[in-house]
């Protein structure tokens, strides 16, 4: 595209007038997307006009790699990048013990992201190597877009929470990840709009507490969890001591750990 040193400043002051606090970078990167200054103008007063931006580049930037985003899909936050590190720790951890032991499974360790979205927790333990990973979610979207972020596209099942997964999971998963929705309904309101209005209320809406979905992934984790095996899930930093409770209640060793740089919290359960 010609002239890509002006039209970036073009942008910057489109951008900067609407109250894009990152302007410079987003512009930049939205002329390293479009095609044509046709096409740019149109993603810049998209933008301008509060789209988010990454399903208006097409990826986000997670854990190093670029994960694909639908319009309309859950973005992953820079904060679950956490919860993906957590999740593979575990996973290298379950390998390792199960390589020290007689117990052995033809498709070695697995590890599950639940209410995955785009899949950017599977795609980061998927690119490590070595670990059997599936993924589930219950919105069409979500399963469409995590399904091009990981490699074998029949390992996405869609449905409700275990209800999508097959039955030969049953038992045998070694690492649960789950970035839940935990937002309180009376607290979406207050959300940015580019979550609120851009994003689906299934991805956002924990229930009056916002623990309700979190109370389902703990209740039926210990059927889907192999001896010994670990769940985790993503939550707020005032949320986290009643989600280790609820982990507590299910039977699980519990750990709370916080990141404050990236505002991440993730709360860890261990089966005795």
């Amino acid at each position: 595209m010609e002239n890509e040193a002006a039209l970036c400043v073009w942008a910057v002051g489109v951008l900067r007038a609407a109250g894009c606090v990152f302007a410079e970078e987003e512009a930049r990167l939205l002329v390293e997307a479009a095609a044509s200054a046709g096409e740019l103008e149109g993603l810049v007063a998209r933008r301008a006009a509060g789209e988010p931006l990454e399903p208006l580049l097409g990826w986000v930037e997670f854990c190093g790699r670029r994960i694909v985003i639908d319009p309309g899909v859950f973005v992953p936050r820079k904060r679950t990048e956490l919860l993906a590190e957590r999740a593979l720790a575990e996973a290298a951890r379950a390998r390792a013990h199960r390589d020290g032991s007689v117990r052995t499974s033809p498709e070695g360790v697995i590890v599950l992201e639940l209410c995955c979205g785009a899949g950017a927790v599977a795609a980061v333990v998927e690119g490590a190597g070595g670990f059997a990973v599936v993924a589930a979610d219950v919105d069409p979207a979500a399963v469409a877009n995590a399904r091009k972020n990981l490699a074998d596209a029949s390992d996405v099942f869609e449905g409700d929470l275990y209800g999508a997964l097959p039955e030969r999971l049953r038992g045998r998963v070694d690492v649960i990840a789950a970035n839940a929705p935990y937002v309180p309904t009376e607290a979406i309101a207050l959300m940015p709009p580019e979550a609120r209005d851009y994003e689906r209320l299934v991805a956002l809406d924990g229930g009056a507490d916002g623990l309700d979905v979190q109370r389902r992934v703990i209740a039926e984790a210990p059927l889907w969890l192999a001896a010994g095996g670990t769940l985790l899930t993503e939550s707020s930093e005032r949320q986290a001591p009643s989600t280790a409770q609820l982990m507590t209640a299910s039977g699980f060793v519990t750990e709370i750990v916080r990141d404050d740089d990236r505002d991440a919290t993730v709360v860890i359960g261990r089966a005795r």
